[in-house]
């Protein structure tokens, strides 16, 4: 089939959404389709234009009135739509419907192509908490519009277990794994005194990491037997270290438990170095509070990366791939500070291995993922 996987945004080379993106492409390749890229840019000389492929197909020019433009001029790429015979256009959303990506949904459709809407967190209204007043009007507008826009739709995907979303019919994936992107885990051990949980994401409210922290300070209170410390990678929204309405930010936790030498903040790493950190995870720790933002089933990708490194993790939220194995722990989906204890104990009954763990997924690759969703199509 030829598809045309369109995004409203570019790629980054530190970004975790295009590194995804392009598993998903290539997991399209691999099946045998022919595949074009149509993403939006800013290039070196400050021109904003939108690319399919490596060939620009419009350019809007440079300054605030070009940064207009993108978001309510579609010519080009409903031109280069119809002069090309695309089966699918597969669309990550970008909680942008409004009446100009209404009229290029019909534009699409009227060339007999089929529409998959991809929606990577449902519901997404709660994360908008917190954000500029511009973002919120954005999502105002959105659903004034996503209805409709989705009715256009042939299909939305969801990694969520949702049957319908916004009155359109669904396609329930799984994040997937490109296994050749990802080492498994070459472990490396100290002392079997120390424990190292390690964290990786770009941190916001829903990740809940003030819970672990909490927990950690709660653990140092009582007497221990080892010694435990939390590693934080990737960046971290000001909001999360300082305090929100949600939690008491994490500088404060730290303090007020005194464990200042037991949390470590890394930053984002990368290759090697992100590497190094994970190969010395105990344990991993996924998200701790998505139901903050009103979602309580999804398919983390990060849960699906610790998994392929073959390190066991803790999440809250339902996620059916893993739910009943046998390398996780489920926290509940409260505020209460996580028991470190309890991941001590799993761990020191535990008998599984990197590998064993890896080996369980294997059926969760792109490739797979991708051909539910043109199956269903």
């Amino acid at each position: 089939m030829n598809i045309l996987f369109f995004l409203y945004h570019g790629f980054s080379d530190i970004s975790g959404i295009s590194k995804k993106v392009q598993y998903q492409i290539n997991g399209l390749c691999q099946s045998g389709h022919n595949v074009d890229v149509c993403q939006y840019t800013v290039l070196e000389n400050g021109h904003r234009v939108r690319m399919v492929n490596d060939e620009i197909i419009q350019d809007y020019g440079k300054g605030s009135l070009a940064a207009v433009r993108k978001r309510i001029d579609y010519s080009g790429i409903k031109r280069y739509i119809r002069e090309h015979e695309y089966d699918i256009v597969y669309v990550r959303s970008f909680h942008n419907a409004n009446p100009f990506t209404i009229d290029l949904f019909r534009t699409i459709k009227s060339t007999s192509a089929k529409i998959a809407l991809e929606i990577p967190t449902y519901p997404y209204d709660k994360e908008y908490q917190g954000f500029s007043l511009r973002n919120k009007i954005g999502l105002k507008i959105d659903k004034l519009f996503r209805n409709k826009l989705a009715k256009i739709t042939d299909a939305i995907v969801t990694f969520s277990d949702d049957k319908e979303i916004f009155g359109q019919r669904t396609i329930c994936i799984s994040n997937g794994i490109d296994f050749d992107a990802i080492t498994i885990q070459n472990k490396g051990k100290e002392s079997d005194d120390v424990i190292n949980l390690v964290g990786v994401a770009e941190v916001h409210y829903w990740h809940g990491f003030d819970r672990l922290i909490a927990g950690l300070g709660e653990y140092y209170k009582s007497e221990h037997s080892k010694e435990v410390y939390f590693h934080i990678v990737g960046g971290i929204a000001p909001s999360e270290m300082e305090g929100s309405k949600y939690a008491m930010g994490f500088k404060k936790i730290i303090s007020q438990y005194n464990i200042e030498g037991k949390v470590f903040f890394h930053g984002p790493l990368y290759g090697e170095e992100l590497d190094n950190i994970l190969n010395i995870a105990d344990f991993a720790v996924g998200s701790l509070a998505r139901h903050r933002s009103g979602i309580y089933s999804m398919k983390s990708l990060k849960n699906r990366e610790y998994a392929a490194r073959g390190i066991p993790f803790i999440y809250s939220e339902r996620d059916t791939d893993f739910d009943n194995t046998d390398f996780i722990i489920k926290a509940p989906s409260d505020e209460t500070p996580i028991d470190i204890n309890k991941i001590l104990l799993f761990l020191n009954n535990y008998k599984g291995s990197p590998l064993i763990i890896r080996f369980s997924i294997k059926y969760l690759t792109w490739e797979e993922q991708m051909r539910k969703v043109i199956k269903e199509l």
